[in-house]
């Protein structure tokens, strides 16, 4: 089984790309080196998922190693496309997932409306010797300004996928992986992998 180093240690995303990429041993890099900071300072989804996945290559320092990162976030049209790549830190340096939701919600409410139609971006890096490829995937829907559900991470409990009544916090994990950016990306991302 081919070994698939993730340039995370966010363990919502190790569980969702586990999920998906079922025909390799899925490692986040963390449990071969020490975490270390890797700062993020480009301006796409696409550039940040590249920084992350060479920073880990280079670090393991093993050219036989396949790293895959993954950026992505959500942009809200209301907030003229916030918080986009500052998803994961919207609500501040140390906020954490609730922290952000909470952020997120009151500042659509803040623009005097209670939804606002949203997309979720997914950028995948794959990096190994000689190769650099990303691929993308979409999710259009609506963000609220209320919380439903307990399912998911991040933002997924004030998202309304288009064609859905039910936010991404209580739709059936099966569902949700059908749908969502990151297996959108992913499923691109296997395609990719194949040919290595």
């Amino acid at each position: 089984m081919k070994k698939l180093v993730l340039a995370t240690s966010n363990q919502g995303k190790v569980r969702e790309i586990k999920a998906l990429c079922k025909e390799y041993e899925v490692i986040p890099y963390t449990e071969l080196i020490d975490a270390f900071e890797i700062i993020e300072d480009a301006d796409t989804f696409k550039e940040n998922a590249l920084i992350k996945a060479r920073a880990v290559y280079k670090a393991l320092d093993d050219e036989n190693v396949v790293v895959m990162a993954d950026d992505s976030g959500i942009s809200v049209d209301v907030l003229e496309g916030a918080p986009g790549i500052y998803s994961a830190r919207y609500g501040g340096e140390d906020a954490n997932d609730k922290d952000n939701l909470k952020k997120l919600m009151q500042d659509i409410e803040a623009k005097g409306v209670m939804s606002s139609p949203a997309h979720y971006t997914a950028a995948i890096a794959i990096v190994t010797k000689g190769i650099e490829k990303t691929v993308h995937g979409w999710m259009y829907g609506t963000a609220l300004t209320e919380a439903k559900g307990e399912g998911g991470f991040g933002y997924d409990p004030m998202f309304i996928p288009l064609g859905y009544d039910k936010t991404l916090g209580e739709l059936d994990e099966e569902v949700k992986k059908e749908l969502s950016h990151r297996s959108r990306a992913l499923r691109l991302a296997g395609k990719i992998l194949k040919s290595l």
